[in-house]
């Protein structure tokens, strides 16, 4: 059996990640740093000493990454690649700047963009982080950076993960990329892609 490291798992379980994982092919191995939680290890995206080194199949990393200040973001990719195993790979997702803001440029900061299980969503909540969450003393909500498609792709490739690829959603508001620590087809980059990328 295959392992994923789901990073930043919160209350969520492979169920919840994606159709590509959520498979008896797969282990998951839960990683916060919210104990609250009960993730299988605790610890941070910039020190991920618990897990060894090329240990991991495959990470999950889902609206996370912007959590970081935009000058840890490469120390956590490196700690990504430094965890997969020599043909792992990277499904990271998180908010797409460039629709939330256009949003914003039309002064719709605190007008609802979508409804989620949570509650309605903001422009706000989707640059800063969830405020119903923070507001309840959940500071590890607060989004210190985010990224456009192309300044997360180039995130991925400074960090030496050796092939990338993404989508924009703009209808969600999201990014979906797809990295991988050693060199691969296009055609095999966009088999994971179909297996990971929600349409």
């Amino acid at each position: 059996m295959k392992t994923f490291l789901h990073v930043g798992c919160g209350p969520s379980r492979k169920q919840h990640t994606t159709p590509g994982f959520n498979t008896d092919e797969w282990n998951e191995l839960r990683f916060d740093i919210d104990q609250s939680v009960q993730p299988d290890i605790v610890g941070t995206m910039l020190d991920m000493s618990a897990v060894a080194s090329a240990s991991v199949d495959a990470i999950f990393s889902s609206h996370n990454i912007e959590h970081l200040y935009p000058h840890e973001v490469a120390i956590a990719l490196k700690e990504f690649r430094r965890v997969l195993n020599d043909n792992g790979y990277l499904i990271i997702t998180c908010p797409d700047l460039q629709s939330v803001c256009q949003l914003v440029a039309e002064d719709k900061l605190t007008d609802v963009a979508y409804d989620s299980p949570l509650g309605p969503i903001s422009p706000i909540d989707i640059l800063y982080g969830l405020r119903s969450s923070m507001e309840k003393g959940n500071l590890y909500m607060a989004h210190r950076g985010g990224f456009t498609l192309s300044s997360l792709l180039a995130a991925l490739r400074d960090s030496g993960l050796q092939s990338y690829a993404g989508i924009r959603r703009p209808a969600c508001f999201d990014l979906w990329a797809v990295a991988t620590k050693q060199a691969v087809t296009e055609q095999e980059l966009q088999a994971i892609a179909r297996l990971h990328f929600l349409r």
